[in-house]
Order: C-alpha cells, then sequence, then structure tokens
C-alpha cells in the first residue's frame, strides 16, 4: 500500500526520497525493519496477553528436571509471526504479484490450521490436538490449489 501511495506521491509532488519504493532491495529492507520492530515491540505484549488469559498448554509430569517450567507457557504464539509478515507485506509489497497473493493466501491457510490445533488443545482440553491426518488434509489441499 505504501508503494502506491509513494508512486503517486512521486508522480503528483515529486516528493523527494518517493522514488525509493519503486526498488525491490529498498522495500525488503524496510519490510525486514517492520517485521523486527513488530515482533520485539509486540511480541512480549501478546505473550503478556496469552498468558493473562491463561491461554497455555498443560504438561504432563514424566518426572523430567526443568519440565515445570514450560508449565503455563502461552500456545498461539504463531500468531505473533503472522503478524510480523503479513503487516509488511500488506505495507509494502506489489499486491498484484501473484506471489505476493500466494503468500498471503497460503500465510493464512496454514495460521488457521495452526489456530485450530491450539484451540483443540487449550479450550477442548485435548492434548493430542488437531489428528495429524486433518493437518496433512488441509496443507495437501492448499498444494492443490
Amino acid at each position: 500500500m505504501l508503494t502506491y501511495l509513494f508512486e503517486y506521491l512521486e508522480k503528483q509532488y515529486q516528493l523527494p526520497g518517493a522514488s525509493l519504493f519503486q526498488f525491490s532491495t529498498f522495500r525488503a529492507g524496510m519490510a525486514i525493519l517492520f517485521s523486527l520492530i513488530i515482533a520485539t515491540a509486540y511480541g512480549k505484549r501478546i505473550i503478556l496477553f496469552l498468558q493473562k488469559q491463561q491461554v497455555g498448554e498443560t504438561i504432563r509430569d514424566l518426572g523430567l528436571e526443568g519440565q515445570k517450567q514450560k508449565a503455563g507457557t502461552p500456545t498461539m504464539g504463531g500468531i505473533i509471526i503472522i503478524l510480523a509478515t503479513l503487516i509488511p507485506v500488506l505495507l509494502l509489497a506489489r499486491l498484484e504479484n501473484i506471489y505476493i497473493i500466494l503468500l498471503i493466501f497460503t500465510t493464512l491457510w496454514m495460521g488457521v490450521i495452526g489456530f485450530i490445533d491450539d484451540y483443540i488443545k487449550v479450550f477442548k482440553k485435548n492434548k493430542e490436538g488437531l489428528k495429524g491426518r486433518f493437518k496433512v488434509m488441509g496443507q495437501v489441499v492448499l498444494g492443490l490449489r
């Protein structure tokens, strides 16, 4: 989206520096920085929110040392990765590119599968989560599309 905005500003007002957005290397560098900022700035907040909501996996007692430390570790941390990936892509990529559309669709599709898996583990209290055959079936359906 920012690419289109700065293209418009360059054409209409000859804004200094706006032409930088036409270079994919500049946009890639900006995407890396945005992703890093999003993950570090909001990652801790998301983890604290998930801990506050008690969205964590229960740990089986196997008698292993250090096992109790993992208790209460929030699941659904993939939200951080998805946000840190998709927000810079939506801001800086050319959205008419078929590879960008595939990236967005694939990320959301796999994110939904991961969310369903975590939802079953946490809220339905089923330690197994989504059965493996459904995960694989979801991936195959995505691959066939």
